[in-house]
């Protein structure tokens, strides 16, 4: 695994931002790490990092320690991170701030570099403290896909953005993983997630809730919405089998993991008088499984 973490936990005083969290990221894949604000996303990649000091368990990056301060500065060397904030040197101008990075790392692609500048169109003089936050973003993702990272790690990337920068974000980000770069990425926004990610990963309270690769989560989860004559009989549903079940007049509706066929059998024999059985997309199931009451 390109990551991969055992019961990693971290708390703030009484606060616990990560709980007993066992991630395995596949390598050369773009996997998405996803989950509603204050859930334990940027506290993990803090760790991953070496940035913030796990509280309880453990974990590697690139076959390295995370807990290890001279590991932690091999996991760095070869990753290229973007945060949401995005820091760089305000003082100095876009061509100055490719310059001291590119003298940083001795695997820096020069054509890279090239390709980028000419696609981002960025005012190489100006400085970068003048920059919008849409040229600041394109100017870290210069600096994070020209140097040959083997892994890329951005924390809500296109946070704040507008579509035509996103597109260009998301384009680049796809570039790098064909060049061979593993991608883990946070974000907000569940339609980028579900056009580039190939690994998905749902947090919730700081624990995974869902995981594995979209095209088999696709292909697992089924909605299923059932209409009787009367009220839906829930004592007699087979909870154990249901991932979230949701009653709204005589019609019950209900989330399936792996058994929506047998579900839908077990529906029409308690009286359903019509059940439809249908595909969730990825916002869909991030929404039942982060929502209060979804396990």
């Amino acid at each position: 695994m390109i990551i991969e973490t055992h019961h990693l936990s971290k708390n703030y005083g009484p606060v616990v931002a990560v709980r007993d969290l066992c991630l395995r990221v596949p390598p050369g894949k773009i996997s998405a790490f996803l989950g509603p604000n204050g859930h334990g996303k940027s506290t993990t990649i803090k760790m991953l990092l070496g940035m913030a000091r796990p509280t309880g368990g453990g974990g590697q990056v690139l076959g390295f320690d995370i807990a290890d301060p001279r590991a932690s500065l091999e996991i760095r060397r070869r990753t290229a991170f973007i945060s949401e904030d995005k820091h760089l040197y305000g003082y100095m101008t876009v061509r100055q701030v490719i310059a001291f990075t590119r003298a940083l790392f001795p695997n820096w692609q020069d054509d890279r570099e090239s390709e980028l500048l000419d696609a981002f169109d960025l005012p190489q003089n100006r400085k970068v403290k003048h920059l919008s936050k849409g040229m600041r973003t394109k100017l870290a993702l210069i600096l994070a896909l020209a140097r040959g990272a083997e892994l890329l790690i951005l924390d809500e990337p296109s946070e704040g953005l507008d579509p035509v920068v996103a597109e260009s974000m998301l384009q680049s980000v796809v570039r790098a993983a064909a060049d061979g770069a593993s991608v883990f990425f946070s974000s907000h926004q569940l339609s980028e997630a579900e056009r580039i990610a190939d690994h998905v990963f749902i947090l919730k309270r700081g624990h995974i809730v869902v995981e594995g690769p979209l095209d088999e989560l696709r292909g697992r989860y089924r909605r299923i919405n059932a209409v009787f004559v009367g009220h839906p009989p829930l004592d007699d549903l087979p909870v154990r089998s249901l991932a979230k079940v949701q009653t709204e007049g005589h019609v019950l509706s209900v989330l399936t993991k792996d058994n929506s066929e047998a579900v839908a059998t077990q529906f029409r024999g308690l009286g359903a008088v019509s059940v439809e059985v249908c595909p969730v997309n990825l916002r869909e199931l991030f929404l039942e499984t982060v929502q209060d009451g979804a396990t």
